[in-house]
C-alpha cells in the first residue's frame, strides 16, 4: 500500500491517467492526495473532478486558489474569467454534487506527520495552528451563508497575521496564505505580485519555506501552486507543481520513500 501526493492537475485529465498508470496505482491498496488546483486551465476539469470525487476514501485533496475560484463562480459571487476552463463543471448535470464535494475539502491535511497544503504555511504556525485555521475556514465553507463568506474572502487584507484579528480577517489571511502565498516576511506579512523563482523575492521577503525560525522547519511539507520553483534544496520541503497546464509535467511523490514519478504534459 502506498500514498501518492500529486501536484496541480488543473483539469489535465489525460496526463493524470497516464501518471496513475505509470505508478501502477491500485484503487484497492493505494491512496492519492491532491495538493490543490485540481481544476481550471486544462481542458478536462469536469472529468478530473468527477474522477477524484468518485475515488471516495481512496483520494483526499486540499483546496487551491483555482478550486476556490470555481466555488465563487458556482455560487454566483464571481464571474468566470476569459481564461477559465471550468464551464463544463458549471453546466454539468451533477454540478451541485461536485460543488458540494469541493465545499467539504480542507485547506490543510496532516497525514503520517507530513503537512499537505496548496501554497504554504506561515512561518510562525505550527501543525496545531495550521489545522485549527483550516478547520475554521472549512466550517464557514459548510455553512448556510457560504456565498457571502466566499465573497468576503476576495481581498488581500490583512497582509500580516495577528492573534487579534477578527473572525473574517483570520479566515481571509488563512485562505491567502494557504492558497496564494509564495513569499512573505518573517512575521508572515504576505506579498502577492511575485510569481518567479524563490531566489528573486522582493526586498524584505523570502520564500515562505526559507525563513530560519519557521515553526515547521523539521516537518515534511508538500505543496503545489508555485510552478516556477526549481532547484529547491531545502530540507523537508517538497514543491510538486510542475506546470502541467503550461506544458510542463505532472508529478506524484510516494510518501514512504519520496520517490518522484513524472509525466510530460
Amino acid at each position: 500500500m502506498s500514498d501518492y501526493l500529486i501536484g496541480d492537475v488543473q483539469g489535465c485529465f489525460g496526463p493524470l491517467q497516464a501518471l496513475l498508470k505509470k505508478i501502477k496505482f491500485s484503487i484497492d491498496k493505494d491512496q492519492l492526495f491532491f495538493l490543490g488546483d485540481v481544476v481550471n486551465r486544462g481542458d478536462q476539469s469536469l472529468a478530473t473532478l468527477r474522477f477524484i470525487k468518485d475515488l471516495g476514501e481512496n483520494a483526499k485533496m486540499v483546496l487551491g486558489n483555482h478550486d476556490f475560484h470555481l466555488l465563487a463562480c458556482a455560487l454566483g459571487v464571481r464571474k468566470p474569467h476569459s481564461k477559465d476552463t471550468f464551464d463544463d463543471i458549471l453546466a454539468a448535470s451533477d454540478s451541485q454534487a461536485l460543488i458540494d464535494f469541493l465545499l467539504q475539502q480542507p485547506l490543510v491535511i496532516q497525514h503520517k506527520k507530513a503537512i499537505l497544503v496548496h501554497a504554504g504555511i506561515p512561518p510562525s504556525w505550527d501543525e496545531k495552528m495550521a489545522l485549527k485555521q483550516s478547520l475554521k475556514v472549512q466550517k464557514h465553507l459548510q455553512s448556510n451563508d457560504v456565498g457571502n463568506f466566499i465573497n468576503n474572502m476576495y481581498d488581500n487584507h490583512p497582509y500580516t497575521w495577528s492573534n487579534d484579528l477578527n473572525e473574517m480577517d483570520v479566515c481571509r489571511y488563512t485562505i491567502n496564505a494557504c492558497m496564494r502565498m509564495r513569499v512573505c516576511k518573517p512575521d508572515g506579512a504576505l506579498e502577492f505580485s511575485h510569481k518567479m523563482g524563490h531566489d528573486a523575492a522582493p526586498d524584505g521577503f523570502k520564500a515562505w519555506f526559507l525563513h530560519d525560525d519557521r515553526a515547521l522547519k523539521d516537518t515534511d511539507i508538500f505543496f503545489g501552486h508555485w510552478s516556477t520553483l526549481s532547484n529547491v534544496k531545502q530540507a523537508h520541503i517538497y514543491p510538486m507543481d510542475q506546470g502541467c497546464a503550461w506544458g510542463g509535467a505532472l508529478s506524484a511523490i510516494r510518501l514512504k520513500d519520496k520517490q518522484i514519478t513524472s509525466i510530460d504534459c
